[in-house]
């Protein structure tokens, strides 16, 4: 009995603290309150023409490096500074495309990786575009061949900033040229041909774009940086850079394909009167950009390359461009909203599902 009594006064004294105040009971802390992801633009400095392909679980980065193209590959675009980057083109030390190995772009198309990019051999006149292709799940792999050069029809000619897309179970490949380039011509066009291929051109060339407003007209008169854009009512718009690059109002225009049109024809693409996306204080020269989705698929966002600084002297065409990006929406008419570059250093939310 005596034992009996000693190991209840034990278990009662032991749950009581050394205050006397009661039961211990650890107080359970109240829960973290956890803000959303942050990240800041630029995402990277030097690194002028951006471009993201997706893929299943991953995000695959290229830009302009001049002799060689590496992909940076990563689970989350917010954290694209700290990704490994593979060399997966070396260009040769003389060539046709031994130099100005610009705007890389990487697709996944009918089952293999197609890298289309711009090289010359050191002249401007001579800017053509080349394409890569791998057979492997992963394009990081070195397993790369090279497919040559995509040659517009009916005559070979200047061409650089080459893209491709899928419209009506047809291939179209769409670029910037100079038709005059040889006579010193500087005027940029948008040009779109079909493909019986991912790295051959067939038919004629039609041009479904020219400079013709005033801010496309800056400095030069130019139409490049093509690509393709979606919005969920399956609506086409192709977004273009405008004017040259070197200066402040390098910005952003956009065609509409009209429904149930032939792209191959130029009646058939609308024109917006405005930039749609143009310089702000921090960045200056946005353009030539790319597009992706979220993580989690909810969200659309745009890569773009600017300048944190003002270049009054048309120099800013260099690797001084930084990677940026941000959100954007739709609006009520089905025209995607860019908004405004957002300024460098701002705290943004990271993309959704990171």
């Amino acid at each position: 009995m005596k034992n009996l009594f000693y190991v209840f006064f034990l278990i009662i004294s032991l749950s009581c603290d050394k205050r006397g105040a009661g039961p211990f009971l650890a107080t359970p802390k109240p829960p973290e309150v956890m803000g959303s992801a942050k990240f800041q633009n630029p995402l990277l400095t030097a690194a002028p023409d951006p471009w993201v392909a997706q893929r299943g679980d991953f995000y695959y980065f290229l830009q302009t490096l001049g002799n060689r193209i590496e992909i940076r590959k990563t689970a989350k675009m917010s954290e694209l500074a700290a990704a490994p980057s593979q060399v997966v083109f070396n260009a040769p030390s003389t060539g046709i495309n031994s130099r100005d190995v610009w705007a890389p772009e990487l697709f996944f198309i009918r089952g293999k990786w197609y890298i289309y990019y711009t090289a010359s051999n050191g002249q401007d006149v001579n800017h053509r575009m080349f394409v890569l292709e791998n057979a492997n799940e992963d394009p990081t792999t070195s397993n790369w061949v090279d497919k040559g050069q995509l040659i517009t029809q009916p005559t070979d000619q200047w061409a650089i900033d080459g893209s491709i897309f899928e419209h009506g179970n047809e291939l179209f490949f769409i670029w910037s040229g100079r038709p005059g380039a040889q006579q010193g011509n500087l005027t940029q066009n948008i040009y779109i041909s079909k493909m019986s291929d991912p790295f051959t051109l067939i038919g004629e060339t039609s041009m479904i774009s020219t400079p013709e407003l005033d801010w496309e007209k800056k400095e030069f008169s130019v139409n490049e940086g093509p690509e393709i854009l979606k919005n969920p009512a399956g609506d086409v718009f192709l977004i273009y850079s405008a004017s040259y690059c070197g200066t402040d109002d390098y910005s952003l225009g956009m065609l509409k394909l009209n429904q149930n049109a032939d792209p191959m024809k130029i009646a058939s693409w609308s024109k917006h009167p405005n930039p749609v996306f143009t310089k702000a204080p921090t960045a200056f020269g946005a353009g030539h950009n790319g597009f992706f989705k979220s993580k989690d698929g909810t969200e659309d966002w745009i890569i773009y390359h600017a300048n944190s600084e003002s270049h009054p002297n048309n120099d800013g065409c260099g690797n001084v461009r930084s990677t940026r990006m941000q959100k954007f929406t739709w609006n009520t008419d089905g025209t995607p909203n860019f908004g405004q570059p957002v300024a460098a250093g701002a705290s943004l939310e990271v993309p959704a599902g990171e």
